[in-house]
């Protein structure tokens, strides 16, 4: 097995907040997360920016411990 390094994105990801039962139809959520109790308030739906259609939940906790908002004033 090869071994793990850490990496830094380079570009800005682009996510929007989950809303509470909204359908995730075409969104991937990783077991990891469907155990801990995901999808829920606080969750965030992430796109790839160069095919929209690629869709994953991120989990609150890994969100808020990633994440910044480019966006003034946030």
């Amino acid at each position: 097995m090869s071994t793990f390094r850490k990496y830094k994105r380079r570009a800005s990801a682009e996510l929007r907040p989950y809303r509470d039962g909204e359908d995730l139809k075409g969104v991937s959520i990783s077991t990891a997360d469907r155990k801990a109790g995901s999808p829920r308030k606080g969750d965030m739906v992430a796109r790839n920016p160069d095919d929209h259609g690629d869709l994953w939940l991120v989990a609150k906790r890994f969100f808020e411990k990633n994440y910044v908002s480019e966006a003034a004033g946030d």
